[in-house]
């Protein structure tokens, strides 16, 4: 189990560094789920992205692996207004199908199933 959960967490790790990258590459795309209730969205782009991007390299040190695991726990439930602004906008100008809108917003409580499952320290049974 150990193993899995180590190639788990580095595949989750690279998941969020890598989609917060994109924040900063390629913002438009994620200015465009930002619901319009919302201030400053292109500030709330920047610090989505750069808060996956803390939390995806907390996630591979022991030492801040649950607090990084928490911090992307409220990031998840944060960004989860986008998903259903996509929804409700029917993919605010993007090309996603509606069948994939509507299945983000339960595969949104599996990543975060995971990210807690990540942050979580191997426990040793006792002899």
């Amino acid at each position: 189990m150990s193993r899995f959960k180590t190639l788990s967490r580095y595949a989750l790790a690279l998941f969020f560094i890598g989609t917060g990258i994109l924040h900063f590459v390629a913002p438009a795309t994620f200015l465009r789920i930002v619901p319009p209730y919302l201030p400053a969205p292109g500030l709330l782009v920047y610090l989505s992205g750069a808060a996956e991007i803390a939390g995806g390299l907390g996630l591979l040190l022991p030492a801040t692996r649950r607090w990084a695991s928490w911090g992307l726990i409220v990031l998840l439930a944060a960004v989860f207004p986008a998903n259903v602004y996509m929804l409700q906008t029917h993919g605010a100008g993007l090309p996603v199908p509606l069948w994939a809108l509507w299945l983000r917003l339960p595969l949104q409580l599996v990543l975060i199933g995971w990210v807690w499952w990540c942050g979580q320290e191997e426990r040793i049974p006792e002899s």
